[in-house]
């Protein structure tokens, strides 16, 4: 057994060390992947973020068998092979995500945003739904199983749900609908994983009738999305906090020229309209939702 003594110098020895801190870079490395990413994603990449090309990157570097990120970065400096440039931003943009993020919003969905617009599209019977950024699918995937739920209000409705994101390798993922076990239990309630998932082998994957109600598609935020169409709902949370100023509103003016007037914005719990666009304002007590002013 392991005296008293030693377990208090094993647990002193815990409390006084330290993480391995993330490897520098040198400053035209850092500024020069600053750069990349603005230009192809407009992801702002400050010093504080330089864990964020550690545990991103690294992975790339192993499989090429590099060393270190100055080498990985060089590399791309020297000869910028499109595929690794397109690999290194993707991995840089993919974020992660969860089924029924922060609930709220899906709330508010259903109590105040979805009434209004059946209402108003009472003669069509029909409206359409974008997940910008939509990641691995985890949020498209949530509105489609809200809809679906409602199934006896949504009879005789034809609604589309479209997801983008900049990353086609994470697009391919969330076109699968297959989720392990950590994913799946992140935000998905049990009787919903029962009605909606099949479990296969160690993974659970998105039933037939829901994935067909989900159509993903490439698309980068910087780049005219306009010819997606229009869109009655648009969903763009968490992904405005990654740009500066001015691309917040160039984004934010684009999403606005891409919904009817009475069209509604979903942003994330940190981000807002204020002083970046007079295209939206805020709905008074429904948190993070807009409308077109």
């Amino acid at each position: 057994m392991i005296s008293i003594t030693c377990w208090r110098k094993l647990i002193s020895c815990l409390r006084t060390s330290k993480a391995t801190p993330v490897a520098k870079m040198k400053p035209e490395n850092f500024t020069y992947i600053s750069k990349l990413a603005k230009d192809e994603s407009g992801l702002v990449l400050t010093e504080k973020k330089i864990y964020l090309l550690d545990s991103r990157l690294m992975p790339i570097a192993r499989k090429m068998e590099i060393e270190t990120l100055d080498e990985l970065i060089e590399r791309i400096r020297v000869r910028p092979e499109p595929p690794l440039v397109k690999e290194v931003v993707e991995a840089l943009t993919t974020n992660e995500t969860l089924f029924f993020r922060d609930n709220g919003p899906f709330d508010r969905l259903k109590e105040n945003v979805l009434p209004d617009i059946m209402a108003a599209r009472g003669a069509q019977k029909s409206f359409r739904i974008w997940s910008a950024a939509a990641s691995s699918g985890q949020e498209p995937y949530s509105l489609a199983i809200i809809l679906s739920e409602m199934a006896a209000k949504m009879h005789g409705w034809n609604f589309e749900i479209v997801g983008t994101d900049l990353s086609t390798e994470i697009l391919a993922k969330a076109e699968a609908g297959q989720y392990s076990q950590f994913e799946i239990q992140r935000g998905m309630p049990v009787q919903l994983l029962v009605k909606y998932f099949k479990q296969e082998g160690a993974s659970w994957v998105i039933n037939d009738d829901l994935r067909a109600k989900v159509k993903f598609m490439p698309a980068n935020l910087l780049e005219d999305q306009r010819g997606l169409g229009q869109f009655d709902i648009v969903f763009c949370r968490n992904v405005l906090i990654y740009f500066d100023p001015e691309t917040k509103g160039k984004v934010l003016v684009m999403i606005a020229d891409m919904m009817p007037d009475d069209g509604r914005l979903f942003l994330g719990a940190a981000e807002t309209v204020l002083g970046l666009t007079e295209k939206f304002k805020a709905i008074p007590d429904v948190r993070g939702v807009y409308q077109k002013t």
